[in-house]
């Protein structure tokens, strides 16, 4: 049985998300209150009141950090074909179709091309909202995909993570994406080209113990949940207590994790300045 499959059928078109209901105001889940929605889409999706960040979708992730009307989606039609024909509260395939119908995505990443401040990059980015953003054979694939292009065209890459980790509907086959990334990652350094790696809210397990903490430079958005185990599965094997900040980007900083610590308002001039010193 072939691990991927084409699917042409499904569309991605780059456009503003459509909401699914009337609600013109949505509650903070930090501080209560209840913010008008386009003002919180003016506001990077941050509130207002409390400075509470809100989940970016990858489309909107991608808007609010290329140039306008740059960003070519060069995402692969491609879907998992189920080689284990896993089933857990739902058959693995149904559980696909149901994410792709709500994102309106073939799998966890968009990829392609675009510019930053008129610099030309490969950019990748992770929706959190399908099945957790996790790692599979497709997000895999994406990956690899985005790097060979970046190193064809003479590009920097740019990733930015949002993810659980592994998938685990994919058995070993999602594990094995942690080595395929990881070698594929080392053709960038070949050709000279600049790895940037940005880790947000969450950035997790297989996905954070590989491609996402191999960038040149890294970079955490301000509030990123960054490691690897869990809290309480760290505390149970070690028999201590943890610091009350663990795995936050501000102890990911402090402890040599990442490079730099960056509120998502000044992310996109980050790595302007970023991409313009490689350039």
């Amino acid at each position: 049985m072939p691990l991927f499959r084409d699917e042409e059928y499904l569309r991605v078109d780059f456009e503003e998300e459509k909401e699914k209901d009337e609600a013109l105001w949505v509650k903070c889940k930090s501080c209560e209150k209840l913010i008008f929605k386009k003002k919180l889409k003016e506001n990077n999706h941050v509130c207002p009141n409390c400075n509470a960040y809100f989940f970016l979708t990858a489309k909107e992730r991608i808007k609010t950090l290329v140039d306008e009307e740059t960003f070519s989606d060069k995402t692969k039609r491609i879907e998992s074909d189920d080689p284990l024909d896993f089933v857990d509260t739902q058959p693995y395939k149904e559980k696909v179709k149901e994410n792709q119908t709500e994102t309106g995505m073939f799998d966890a990443i968009i990829v392609g091309t675009g510019e930053i401040e008129e610099v030309p990059l490969v950019l990748g980015v992770m929706d959190f909202r399908f099945i957790g953003g996790s790692m599979g054979s497709v997000v895999g694939e994406q990956i690899v995909s985005g790097i060979e292009r970046a190193v064809d065209e003479d590009l920097p890459f740019v990733l930015v993570s949002s993810s659980g980790g592994a998938r685990m509907q994919e058995g070993i086959l999602s594990l094995f994406q942690m080595v395929k990334t990881t070698s594929a990652r080392d053709l960038l350094s070949e050709a000279g080209l600049p790895f940037i790696s940005v880790m947000t809210y969450p950035t997790t397990a297989g996905v954070e113990a590989s491609i996402a903490s191999l960038g040149d430079v890294t970079i955490a958005e301000r509030g990123a949940l960054i490691g690897f185990a869990g809290r309480r599965v760290i505390e149970e094997t070690i028999g201590e207590d943890l610091p009350q900040d663990f795995q936050s980007s501000r102890f990911a900083m402090e402890h040599g994790i990442v490079d730099s610590v960056v509120e998502r308002e000044s992310m996109r001039n980050e790595l302007a300045t970023i991409l313009g010193f490689f350039n």
